[in-house]
C-alpha cells in the first residue's frame, strides 16, 4: 500500500485518541509508516466489541439494581476487568475481589479498599458508590 493511500475512516470510536501506526511504501518504494485514524472494517469489528461489552455492562448493572452484584462489579465491566486482572492490580486473591462483587461486603468495605479499587478504576471513590442513573 502506498502511503497515501493508508486508511482514514475515522469513525470517532475511540474519540480521537488512538492512532494505528501502518507500514505503507513510499514514492521510492522503500519501507515507511503512517499514522491511521482507521479503516472500516476494523471500525466495524470495534463496534461489534464495544456493542458486546456495553450490552454485559447493562446486564451486570441490572443485576446491581437487583441486590445481586455490587457496583464494583458494573464498574469492572465497564472498565473491561475481569477478576484476575483486578485481583492482580489490588494484590488481593481473586476469591476476595469475588467477594467484594457482592453487595453485602462491598458495602462494608473501609474506604481505603474503596479507594484503592477507585484508582485502580480511574474513577472518583464516590462515583463506585454511587448507582448510575
Amino acid at each position: 500500500m502506498k502511503k497515501e493511500n493508508i486508511p482514514q475512516d475515522d469513525a470517532k470510536l475511540l474519540e480521537g485518541k488512538t492512532r494505528d501506526l501502518c507500514y505503507a511504501v513510499d514514492e521510492n518504494g522503500n519501507y515507511t509508516t503512517g499514522l491511521s485514524t482507521g479503516w472500516d472494517p476494523k471500525n466495524a469489528a470495534l463496534q461489534h466489541s464495544l456493542d458486546y461489552f456495553n450490552e454485559r455492562a447493562e446486564k451486570v448493572l441490572e443485576k446491581v439494581r437487583a441486590g445481586k452484584q455490587s457496583l464494583l462489579a458494573y464498574q469492572m465491566e465497564r472498565r473491561y476487568m475481569d477478576v484476575s486482572l483486578m485481583a492482580d492490580y489490588m494484590e488481593l486473591t481473586k476469591r476476595t475481589v469475588k467477594r467484594h462483587m457482592r453487595p453485602k461486603y462491598f458495602d462494608a468495605l473501609d474506604e481505603e479498599t474503596v479507594a484503592r479499587y477507585a484508582e485502580i478504576l480511574r474513577i472518583d471513590p464516590e462515583e463506585l458508590k454511587k448507582l448510575p442513573e
